[in-house]
């Protein structure tokens, strides 16, 4: 039986030495005070962490299971453990009907967010036609909860949970800001866990669905159906109790204009929410430079969002 248990052990060390590799994360431009703690449940009693996780990458780890889909997530982890990590949620973009957790704007933010000693996260969700919203929000609020329900597993800290996204992702990272349980987007399981985060970065994502503009229109009807846009849109549910958020957008952005982060802006700062607006010169949507090099660059932008995070979750 000991000997059973030696040759056991070698093979699941030689696998996880196989995924150590992290993969390609293929980049597509496409698309102030932290907030009160929100989970003082403890965690449940899954597994503990298992530190051999550190460097490496989880794929396709399923985090939920909505109208018998399993919804699936990347798991990054840092390299060091220094006590419970915060944690980073990447939500990709693609008009709410196209994309991939492995895709979209925030690919380059990833292995950043890693070596700063992050637990990163990256998910995909149901996506338009096949399912109209709120579906795609009913499974990012699930993974959040998902998360809390699993600390111990993930070496976790519940109370430090932040979300990006870029375009359509930046609208649902808006809504997972703006939104708590009276919205009635938290279904499915794990329910007795929050699914509020304490920061944002919302990348060129659109905040009004009532305004028309050019990345709305017939996308967002696909998407959304006969859901009332107003219900819809971060801006509708901008309270004061609001984690920080970083807004950054391109000037030049056709797509989805700037008026629309300048918007959530406003109401942002007009409920005390602690928010700032990066304009992001010769950029059109997801940072792609038109007329010129685009201002801040792309590697400046990423350090706004590692250092956006450090400042709002450690």
């Amino acid at each position: 039986m000991k000997r059973l248990t030696f040759f056991l052990t070698i093979l699941i060390v030689a696998s996880l030495a196989c995924n150590a590799s992290q993969p390609t994360v293929e980049i597509q431009p496409t698309e102030t005070a932290t907030s009160s703690p929100v989970e003082n449940k403890t965690a449940l009693p899954s597994n503990e962490f298992d530190s051999s996780k550190l460097g490496t990458v989880e794929n396709d780890v399923k985090y939920c299971t909505m109208d018998g889909v399993e919804l699936k997530m990347d798991v990054y982890y840092p390299s060091e453990n220094s006590g419970r990590f915060a944690v980073t949620m990447y939500v990709h973009g693609g008009g709410w009907s196209s994309g991939d957790k492995s895709k979209g704007a925030g690919g380059l933010e990833i292995p950043e967010l890693q070596k700063a000693g992050f637990l990163v996260v990256s998910v995909n969700y149901r996506l338009a036609p096949e399912y109209q919203f709120p579906a795609m929000i009913e499974d990012v609020k699930c993974a959040v909860r998902y998360l809390r329900a699993h600390a111990n597993e993930y070496n976790l800290d519940p109370n430090r949970i932040g979300v990006f996204g870029g375009s359509a992702g930046g609208h649902l990272v808006s809504m997972l800001g703006t939104t708590d349980e009276s919205a009635g987007f938290d279904v499915g399981e794990y329910l007795d866990r929050s699914s509020r985060v304490q920061a944002v970065v919302d990348m060129f994502g659109p905040a009004d669905l009532t305004v028309d503009f050019e990345g709305g229109g017939e996308t967002v009807r696909r998407a959304f159906g006969d859901f009332d846009f107003a219900l819809a849109s971060p801006v509708t549910y901008v309270t004061a109790d609001d984690p920080p958020f970083l807004i950054l957008h391109g000037e030049e952005d056709s797509l989805v204009p700037i008026e629309q982060s300048e918007e959530l802006l406003a109401k942002l700062q007009a409920a005390g929410v602690p928010a700032e607006l990066v304009p992001v010169a010769n950029a059109g949507h997801g940072f792609k430079p038109v007329g010129g090099e685009i201002s801040p660059s792309r590697e400046e932008i990423s350090q706004m969002i590692v250092s956006f995070f450090e400042e709002r979750l450690r």
